[in-house]
């Protein structure tokens, strides 16, 4: 066991990979792991928002049929009681 350097049985510096903590990259093998973990922590965050508020809006996999709209263009006053109701018995006919 001569000549083998250290305790470790001769890999690496002390023990610690090529160089320190930083594996042999200095500051870059510090921070670049910290920029990986917090993009997956956003990236999370912003799947998790999108998927409920699909769930609070009730849209998650469903279209808006006919009759929705139809009944979202009253509500906002684009069509009169009459239309609607002509336009909705036409819808269920169908």
């Amino acid at each position: 066991m001569m000549g083998w350097g250290n305790m470790m049985g001769g890999w690496g510096n002390g023990g610690y990979g090529y160089g320190g903590y930083g594996g042999g990259y200095g500051w870059m093998g510090i921070i670049m792991p910290l920029f990986f973990g917090i993009g997956i922590i956003l990236l999370s965050i912003y799947l998790f928002r999108r998927n409920s508020s699909q769930v609070y809006n009730n849209r998650l996999g469903k279209q808006n049929t006919g009759l929705d709209i139809l009944s979202e263009r009253y509500a906002r006053g684009e069509i009169d009681s009459v239309e609607y109701q002509s336009k909705k018995h036409d819808l269920e006919s169908k």
